[in-house]
Order: C-alpha cells, then structure tokens, then sequence
C-alpha cells in the first residue's frame, strides 16, 4: 500500500472497517508505485518531464511539486499544481453541454442563465471533494469502492459509471462528427466522423510519450481554442449585458413553458458529470505530496481548490458566451425550430456567413476532441480502480474505447436522423447515474476511518448531502418528464420495475455501509437472542 501514515490520516483505507464479505472481497491493497520509473526528476516549477521516459502514464508521483522557502502563497506551486483541474473542466464543456447551452439560449433565452451558473459552482464543490479524497488517501475514487464495498455493489457501480462514460462519449464523438461535417461542408458524413474521432483520439494519447506536463498543455490549448471560438462570436453578435446579469443573478423564469423548465433541468444533468468525480479524484494524484506531512496536504487541498475554481469559472464562460449568443440570435430563427449543433451551424452560416461557420465548427471539433481524450482516461481509472485490472495502456486503450467506440457507431449509423432526441435521452441517462458518484464521494470523504482529520466539517455535510438531495431530485424530475405519456402500459410496468429496483439501490448506498452493519448487527442479534456485542464480536 503506497498510503503513507499522517498526523490525522490513516495508514490504510480499510484498518477500521469490518467487511461482511468472504475472504476473496477483502479490501484491495494496490502495490505500492515505482518511484524510479513514474516520478518525474521535474524542474522546480513542476513543468520538467523526463525525456527517457517510454511508456508514459498518468500515475501518482509524476509531478515534481518545488519546495519554496516561505510557507505562503507561492505561483511556483499553483504552476505545479496546474493541470488536473483543467481537464477536469472539459467535461463541463463537452457537445452535448455546448448544446444543452444553445438550446436553453434559444428556448428560454437568458432566463436560465442561473442555473448555468450555481450548477457550476454545485460541481465545483463535488469535484473538491473528490481532489480532497486523492489528495489526503493516496487513492482515487474507484479504488476506494472496491476497498470499501463487496463485491455485488461494486460491480453494480462500475456497471453504472460504465454507462455513463458510453453516454458522454457518444454525445462527445458525435459532435466531433458534426463539427466535421459542418467544417467539410458535409462532404464528411456523421458515421464517417464519428471513426474518424475513435482513431485519432490515439493518435493524440500518444502525446503521453513526451510527458504529462506537455499533454496538460494540449488540454488547455484546446480550452483556449474554445474559448477564442465562442468568445469571438459572443463580441460579434453582441447579446444584451443587461439581460445577462439579470439571467445570472435573478433565479427566475417567468413566462417558461414545459419546454423551457426541462430545459433547466437538462442543464444541471449535463453539467455535473458522474464518471468526472472519479476521473479528478484521479488526476490529482499525478502530483507528488508528501503525506507523511499534513502540512503538505493541507496545502494541496488549497491548491488544487484555487486551479479547480479557475479552471471551472473559465468554462463557466465559454457556456454562458454559447448561451447568451443563441439566446439573442437563435430563438430570432423560423426556419430552424429544433435548435442542435447541425442547425446552429447551418443557421449561423446564412445569417452571418463561411467564416463565422468556420470559427463555430473549430470550438464544437475542440470541446469533441478535447472531452473524448478524457473521457478514455475516466473509462481507464474506473476500469483499473473497480476490477483491478493491470494490463499493457494499448490494451486498456482499446478496451475502453471499443466499450464506448461500439454503440456510438450504431447510433451514428442508425439515429443520425434524430440525433437531437438522442442527445436528450442521454442527458437523461447520464442523470440517473449521478448518485452511483455523489453518494460514494460524500460517505467517503465524511469518513474519519479514510480522511483522518480531514474529514467533511458538519457544516460542509450539511450543505454537500442538500446539494445531492437536490441534484437527485432535479434529475429524477428530468427522467419524469421525458418518460410521462410516451409508454404503452406494460412499458410503465418495467420502468416502474426498474425503478423499484434503482431506489432499493441508491437508498442502500445513502445508508451507508457501517449503518448498514450496525442494521445486520441488530437484526442478528434479535433473531439469535443474543446482544448486539456477542453478534458484533463473531462479525469482525
């Protein structure tokens, strides 16, 4: 186990927990990492990579983090910090967000732009949480469930992450796709592009040869490609200021139809991404902490707060420039009732011409390209963390893009007609998976058995436990919408079924598993008649 002991922070993640699992479910202890072949002799500022370094992977300890001679603020520091946060941030920017923007501007105009916002700042405290857990354990998320859950509850949790990186990534590859077509003036087809975008995204993860610090690199260029993109067509299109703020500080939506509040409700499920809380949980562990020295982690808690929040205000930006931009021109259009990425670009060419096309289909190809490459690196970790699964990266490549690269190609091929209904639908199917990663990361960084002293103050309970309440909620309701009056009975009947059946496990992993000991505790002890501590005693 490469978790080393600190003041308030335990040697190992399972010491105090007592499994109720046969021998072969006993927490996973992963070997501890290769200092010699994985951490970078790096330059003080955090930016050198070793250049002898063949098989490149985003491990712990890959980042030289410089040692200063004040305790304060340092810029060296935050440089060397710099990195996870922004591609963390990419989902937040991805096309099926990029979309969700343009509708909510064309629908509700700047009515929403609230919920844009206090979403954010809603995944912003989560996706903390989850750098905390790297930070202080040594361990991402998925690694700390399969040390932490049996093995029924576990694998039922990949196989929800699972399906929610196949959602994100078929709306990711199919805007790239799109963007293609529209850059090619649809001499690309979707299907075409959607292989396209499966084989150049290893193309571009053979940039990990030539060093972490240098793919991070690649990452924000493609943000600021985005960035440049939209904010150029903000500044020429010019949506109402005024409008704008009172959209962002004023939560209201006077006069919305159905239409509108589904809308706001598709903004928060695309926003908070599940897979991407295991995904920075893990990302954060490529800096080298010395967690003997609370110190040190206490000041990578602060640090990768202030590059998170940097990074998640950046792209909080860019989709307010899609959405402000639509909002004052798109809902303007007749001919295109059903606003989407393909009738953005068509729109947006006969009103303001080929340039302006140009500059639109380059951001949608970068927030594509830019969510894909991370959205393999979230089906690795998961993957790697829940099965303990040590293959060759070709390998892992492959398998985790054919998981994804598969059913978007079906649907490419036969939903390309719709694809505006699909991305819909997948909103919805990534919704249903956010409790399979708000819950876990809030019991787990709530535990002092994991977090030591650095555990969820009970304010910071508080208020995380109402934001999932209502996140779920607003999810459920989204799901509600979408399936009310659109099935035949007996369809009413299995989606009850399976509804039934998600509730029974969503409510047993917000009961937690020591509660859930203490329940089996009791119920054992008063069917034997024997007290609770003689049942407790035989269980550990």
């Amino acid at each position: 186990m490469f978790l080393t002991s600190a003041p308030g922070v335990p040697q190992t993640m399972a010491d105090d927990r007592q499994p109720l699992v046969p021998d072969d479910d006993l927490p996973y202890s992963p070997p501890p990492p290769d200092l010699n072949s994985s951490l970078q002799d790096g330059s003080e500022d955090g930016g050198g990579d070793d250049a002898t370094q063949v098989n490149f992977e985003i491990a712990p300890g890959q980042v030289h983090i410089p040692s200063t001679a004040s305790s304060g603020f340092s810029f060296r520091k935050l440089w060397a910090f710099t990195g996870p946060g922004w591609l963390m941030s990419i989902a937040y920017l991805d096309p099926g967000n990029i979309e969700s923007d343009l509708t909510a501007g064309a629908v509700a105009k700047y009515k929403l732009l609230w919920v844009l916002m206090w979403s954010t700042v809603m995944g912003l405290i989560l996706q903390l949480l989850a750098a905390r857990l790297g930070c202080v354990t040594g361990l991402h998320l998925a690694q700390v469930c399969r040390q932490n859950y049996p093995r029924g509850p576990r694998l039922a949790l990949w196989i929800m992450m699972e399906i929610a990186i196949i959602g994100s990534d078929i709306q990711e590859v199919v805007g790239s796709a799109i963007a293609m077509n529209l850059l090619s003036a649809g001499k690309i087809p979707i299907w075409a592009g959607v292989i396209l975008t499966g084989a150049d995204t290893f193309t571009f993860l053979f940039l990990e040869n030539y060093g972490l610090r240098k793919l991070e690199g690649l990452f924000c260029s493609l943000i600021t490609i985005m960035a440049f993109s939209f904010g150029y067509m903000y500044c020429t299109i010019r949506p109402d200021q005024g409008q704008i703020l009172q959209g962002m500080w004023f939560p209201w939506c006077q006069n919305c139809n159905k239409e509108a509040i589904q809308q706001a409700v598709g903004i928060v499920g695309a926003i908070i991404m599940p897979h991407n809380i295991y995904l920075h949980s893990a990302l954060v562990l490529s800096r080298d902490i010395d967690r003997k020295d609370k110190n040190k982690i206490k000041e990578a808690n602060m640090y990768n707060a202030i590059e998170s929040a940097i990074a998640l205000f950046v792209s909080f930006l860019i989709n307010l420039f899609v959405t402000a931009t639509f909002a004052h021109a798109f809902s303007d259009s007749t001919k295109y009732q059903n606003p989407s990425l393909s009738a953005a670009g068509k729109w947006i060419f006969e009103k303001y011409g080929l340039a302006m096309k140009i500059i639109w289909g380059i951001g949608i190809l970068a927030a594509g390209q830019s969510s894909t490459m991370t959205g393999t690196y979230a089906g690795q970790f998961v993957m790697e963390g829940f099965l303990d699964i040590h293959w060759a990266k070709w390998k892992r490549v492959l398998l985790t893009r054919s998981i994804a690269m598969g059913p978007t190609i079906v649907v490419a091929l036969f939903a390309h007609r719709d694809l505006d209904m699909l991305n819909n639908w997948l909103n919805v199917l990534m919704s249903i998976q956010l409790p399979f990663a708000l819950i876990p990361i809030l019991h787990f960084t709530s535990s002092e058995s994991i977090m030591g002293e650095f555990k969820n103050s009970r304010f910071t309970k508080i208020l995380v436990w109402c934001l999932a309440t209502v996140i779920i909620g607003v999810n459920f309701y989204l799901g509600f919408t979408y399936v009310d009056g659109v099935l035949p009975i007996w369809g009413y009947v299995l989606v009850g079924l399976a509804v039934l059946i998600y509730m029974m496990f969503v409510f047993y992993l917000a009961v937690g598993l020591n509660n859930w000991n203490r329940l089996i505790e009791r119920i054992r002890a008063w069917r034997s008649g024997q007290g609770v501590d003689v049942i407790s005693s035989g269980i550990n």
